[in-house]
């Protein structure tokens, strides 16, 4: 569908993935890794993961609970709903995919860096065409 008209990068964010900021998307996409290694997630282990300050990650861990990605009581661990964990595994696998991609293009072993830069903007559509084309590639 065609939107009429500019909007700021903000903007466009929402209107794409509506209420989830590329910042919320870090976390719940962190969350969701740390929940496959591990049957407890704390928030010293989210903010020890993403380089950030406790409160920042539990201030963080409220909008997503708001957003009902997680429950997180006070004082307790983190769990993913199961909106989360869909949610979640898009993300792992829209990183993963993008950094297959970039990898591919630059002849590198890992592009974390760019990634982390860019998936943010892909829409749904994209990522699925880029895997459709790693997978043709690949034959």
């Amino acid at each position: 569908m065609a939107r009429e008209g500019f909007y700021t990068m903000k903007g466009y964010t929402l209107l794409e993935h509506g209420l989830l900021t590329s910042s919320m998307e870090d976390y719940l996409e962190m969350i969701c890794r740390l929940s496959e290694r591990s049957a407890v997630v704390r928030i010293s282990d989210l903010a020890q993961a993403l380089h950030v300050k406790p409160p920042s990650a539990s201030k963080m861990a409220g909008n997503l609970r708001a957003q009902e990605l997680i429950e997180f009581p006070k004082y307790g661990c983190i769990t993913l709903t199961e909106m989360g964990k869909r949610m979640g595994s898009y993300l792992i696998r829209r990183h993963e995919l993008v950094n297959s991609l970039l990898c591919r293009i630059n002849g590198t072993e890992n592009e974390l860096e760019e990634v982390e830069k860019i998936e943010h903007f892909l829409s749904p559509r994209t990522v699925e065409n880029i895997e459709e084309f790693l997978k043709a590639i690949e034959k």
